[in-house]
């Protein structure tokens, strides 16, 4: 098989085939955009070979009878028509099929596993526990006798058999992520000593090598064919090492496998490992491990995790993989691979890392990027040909710019009213916290450079404004009011809300920041913005490492997204951190994965963390509250930072309608969604025609 370029579309379970298994028209239109987006091939997430047993998510495509051949020839052609090969994935979920278990099939799996640690449900906000685990009723168990081993050999055969049938290019046998084949490999779900299992890697991947012997049979010697496999299980002890990766790795090759894809799995009961291994947040996690597996071999390997295109670049130069999957990256911009072949490396849409796509998996719902609607839902027209306007949109941030973005893309006349000196909004704040949400900020940027919005800075919009523009249409994106909720104390000076730490960051000068902080912290902050340097967010993240006009302890009072956040930037410079608020439990706003990371990230950085507090009360030096355990706290404070009472505010929308204007208001004007629900809320407004 031949590749127009070495950039693969890795495997992911999407969640967009069909409830009873097949493929229909949304798989197929989210894969062709992967495809006519210039990428060499597609390999198709968890295509179960024994569905519905197996099944780790609802909507999941199937490939276990003949049935759901049709579906799979539309897609395979669709995608060739869009200029792409595709693979499937053939995978058995084994013993974490927790999907199939809901409706009440078994576990497979190699032996009774030993108990386990489900520490990371803590995590999870109640909503999310309920999508999670159903009703609760532990699953069965099914350990495997050699009729059942034979059967999924011959289930992993025959779906390989009905993938070259649909016309597909090849498949890649599932061996990784603690899913059926897996468990057999590990020495932690695999005790057995009858053939199937033993004290050595190649012993234990028996049954991983009579599935490749058996597909390759199926299909014959000229149908590509290859296997993911775990480098190592990290973070659990006794599980796969590199060692027996590379140990196995040979034994694949000899079977009859054309290719090795290297991935990692974890503890799952860990919840910072949620995003440590099959989707790491460390750049370039598994390089090193796909170098040590290729050492092996003589067919060429294919290496994943977070891969940054000039890495990846660099990785493929040397010799350290011969082709790179991608995910996240594809799923932010499917047309990555064509802007990177014509030079418009600017252009690509850029992953934020947030984990809206992967927590998906854990709410049991479709795929979705929080910085591409379009994604899961590429079948939408997205911009409905209309007559030229002449369109105001109102306020600089996520919201507007990517509202004003699509709309001079449609050929509307588009005015972008922005009150700061500067575009960004509350991102720029949300990119010094994390360094990943700048790179939205510098591409929507880019995006209304290179068009033709009419951008008008340092112009707070009103009504009289706005119709001495005469607007066809306005798009108001003017995002939150944080108000200062009533907590006794709050009227204290060391008292900062979110609206004076951004102007207090970027230089701008308040009334309350007049009163809150020192001539000598105002001067410095305002030869900054003058300078130009607080509008350069990594200068600003190196700066306060070594200064900062805030004090040793802090206590923030609000425990969602833009607290914990917050929390992580200071605490990476040295304060010692309290985070205290009302909500039973941590993390809202922020995605279940990046949840994960992030509170665990604060507790070993020895953040102390109060949900469920009441009665809070902010004195002099100290903050008072009742934990929520009832018990009464004090915690020492140099600073209080409240990060809490935004809330949406739809009166200038209002105003402009009641006026007679054509008005579409969206984003945190009417409700706080953060990054996704700024530019979800753009693409639907705009979508709206």
């Amino acid at each position: 098989m031949v590749l127009k370029n070495r950039m693969i579309v890795t495997a992911m379970g999407v969640s967009l085939s069909e409830p009873d298994g097949t493929v229909g028209d949304r798989l197929i239109d989210y894969h062709v955009a992967q495809a006519e987006g210039g990428v060499g091939m597609i390999i198709t997430g968890v295509t179960g070979v024994a569905w519905p047993v197996g099944a780790v998510s609802p909507n999941q495509t199937a490939i276990s009878d003949d049935r759901f051949l049709p579906g799979l020839t539309r897609l395979a052609d669709a995608v060739h028509a869009g200029g792409a090969k595709i693979a499937a994935q053939l995978h058995h979920g084994g013993l974490v099929a927790a999907y199939s278990a809901l409706d009440g099939h078994p576990l497979w799996a190699p032996a009774i596993p030993p108990g386990f640690s489900a520490d990371f449900i803590q995590y999870f906000l109640p909503e999310e526990i309920v999508a999670f685990i159903g009703d609760g009723t532990m699953p069965s168990i099914k350990v495997l006798e050699e009729e059942d081993i034979a059967l999924a050999i011959r289930q992993f055969a025959d779906a390989a058999v009905r993938a070259k049938a649909a016309g597909f290019d090849g498949v890649e046998v599932h061996g990784g992520h603690g899913y059926l084949l897996s468990s057999f490999v590990s020495p932690v779900t695999n005790s057995r000593t009858d053939g199937w299992g033993g004290g050595t890697a190649p012993e234990r991947a028996r049954l991983l090598i009579e599935v490749v012997r058996a597909v390759r049979a199926a299909v014959g010697p000229d149908f590509p064919m290859w296997v993911k496999i775990d480098s190592r299980e990290i973070g659990k002890e006794g599980g796969i090492t590199i060692d027996d990766a590379r140990a196995i790795a040979p034994l694949i090759e000899a079977a009859g496998a054309d290719a090795i894809t290297v991935s990692a799995y974890h503890d799952i009961g860990q919840a910072k490992l949620h995003s440590a291994s099959n989707i790491p947040h460390q750049p370039g996690a598994h390089l090193e491990s796909a170098k040590a597996i290729k050492d092996t071999l003589r067919i060429p390997v294919i290496a994943s995790g977070r891969l940054e295109v000039d890495v990846a670049d660099k990785v493929l130069a040397r010799g350290g993989c011969d082709f790179v999957a991608m995910g996240r990256k594809l799923l932010a911009d499917p047309e990555l691979p064509n802007k990177l072949a014509e030079g418009r490396i600017g252009d690509i849409r850029p992953c934020i890392y947030c984990y809206t796509c992967v927590s998906n998996i854990y709410i049991r719902v479709p795929v979705r990027c929080a910085v591409r609607p379009e994604t899961a839902f590429e079948g939408r027209n997205w911009l409905p040909e209309h007559a030229k306007r002449r369109v105001v949109v109102i306020g600089g941030g996520p919201g507007g710019m990517e509202a004003a973005r699509r709309l001079d893309l449609g050929g509307d006349e588009v005015i972008l009213l922005e009150k700061a000196d500067r575009l960004g909004g509350t991102l720029r704040f949300a990119g010094l916290a994390y360094e990943p949400n700048e790179r939205l900020l510098d591409w929507l940027r880019g995006q209304i450079d290179a068009s033709s919005v009419d951008v008008r800075l340092g112009m707070e919009a009103t009504v009289d404004l706005v119709a001495s523009l005469r607007p066809d249409r306005v798009f108001v994106a003017t995002g939150a009011v944080r108000d200062m909720p009533p907590i006794p104390g709050a009227d204290h000076d060391h008292v900062f809300s979110g609206d004076d730490m951004r102007a207090m960051m970027f230089g701008e000068t308040t009334e309350a920041l007049k009163r809150k902080t020192s001539w000598t912290t105002r001067l410095a902050t305002k030869v900054g913005a003058a300078t130009g340097a607080t509008a350069n967010l990594d200068l600003v993240r190196k700066a306060t490492r070594s200064w900062m006009p805030l004090g040793q302890n802090i206590v923030i009072i609000g425990g969602e997204l833009v607290g914990c956040e917050l929390a992580e930037f200071l605490v990476e410079r040295g304060r010692t951190v309290t985070i205290i608020g009302d909500a039973a439990r941590f993390g809202g706003g922020l995605t279940a994965v990046r949840r994960m990371r992030l509170l665990v990230e604060l507790q070993e950085h020895g953040v102390a963390m109060f949900p469920g507090s009441q009665d809070i009360a902010i004195e002099k030096n100290v903050v008072r509250f009742v934990d929520g355990n009832g018990a009464a706290q004090a915690v020492p404070v140099d600073h209080v930072i409240v990060a809490t009472g935004a809330h949406g505010d739809t009166t200038l929308a209002d105003r402009l309608a009641a006026a007679g204007m054509d008005v579409r208001a969206y984003g945190d004007a009417t409700g706080i969604g953060y990054i996704e629900g700024a530019m979800r809320g753009a693409a639907e407004a705009v979508a709206s025609g």
